[in-house]
């Protein structure tokens, strides 16, 4: 659980929500169905309209990375990587094989198999980062219909306002209620701004940098598979990764 996240979104809430309270607003003033529905309706339908069905549905799955990210283990990987050269350099690749089962990714399960099958050092590093590529790429498809969302609200949350305002106009007959219903209208553009800004936009940005980290990982494992198959020493092998960590 990713503990950061869910203090932050407390504390942007407990700074908005104070400071309505401070001002001597009500909390109350800031729940409106109505507006929340114009927003997240608007919104959700524009997002659809500009992504397929499984970027969107991965999308919205992604959401939870937020609080529970992938876990990575780059030391273990490390060390990994090291037993793995120092086997292959005392009984050759094709003792490897044997410790493929061991491995549950199934891009790990790949790569060993491509060294075990004496490939190309080359044709082994083209042929991950390619599938490297294509993974990373289409994560960042499905982490950016977030910052898409971020980009669309604030404009549907100024169309709410807009609406809102028609309808108080249409009702110039009451002044008394002139005032609420302005304020009413108003709060469709909070409900934009701060989705925005708060919520959709941070998503988006968190989960890039989780995809980041998680193709770096990939890009550590490819190179400490290359200096195996290139023979180099153990040690030399091992300090090369380490660097990636930092």
């Amino acid at each position: 659980m990713d503990k950061i996240s869910i203090f932050g979104l407390a504390l942007a809430l407990a700074a908005i929500f104070g400071g309505q309270v401070l001002e001597g607003g009500h909390i109350s003033s800031l729940l409106q169905p109505t507006a929340f529905l114009i927003v997240v309706g608007g919104t959700c339908g524009a997002v659809l309209l500009q992504s397929s069905v499984h970027i969107f549905v991965d999308g919205v799955r992604m959401a939870r990375w937020v609080l529970a990210p992938p876990r990575t283990d780059p030391e273990r990987l490390i060390s990994l990587i090291a037993s793995w050269s120092l086997i292959a350099r005392r009984d050759g690749l094709l003792v490897l094989e044997r410790h493929i089962g061991e491995v549950r990714d199934p891009f790990m399960q790949r790569g060993l198999q491509m060294l075990v099958d004496g490939i190309d050092p080359l044709v082994l590093r083209e042929t991950l980062e390619i599938e490297i590529d294509a993974w990373a790429t289409r994560l960042r498809q499905c982490a950016r219909i977030w910052e898409s969302a971020g980009g669309y609200s604030p404009t549907i949350g100024i169309l709410g306002a807009v609406l809102g305002l028609i309808h108080v106009m249409e009702n110039l007959s009451d002044p008394t209620k002139l005032g609420a219903g302005i304020a009413v209208a108003f709060v469709a553009t909070v409900y934009g701004v701060g989705l925005a800004n708060l919520v959709l936009l941070p998503i988006a940005k968190k989960l890039l940098a989780i995809v980041g980290t998680l193709a770096g990982q990939r890009e550590m494992y490819v190179d400490g598979l290359m200096g195996i198959a290139n023979g180099d020493n153990p040690r030399i092998i091992e300090s090369r990764m380490r660097g990636y960590v930092h």
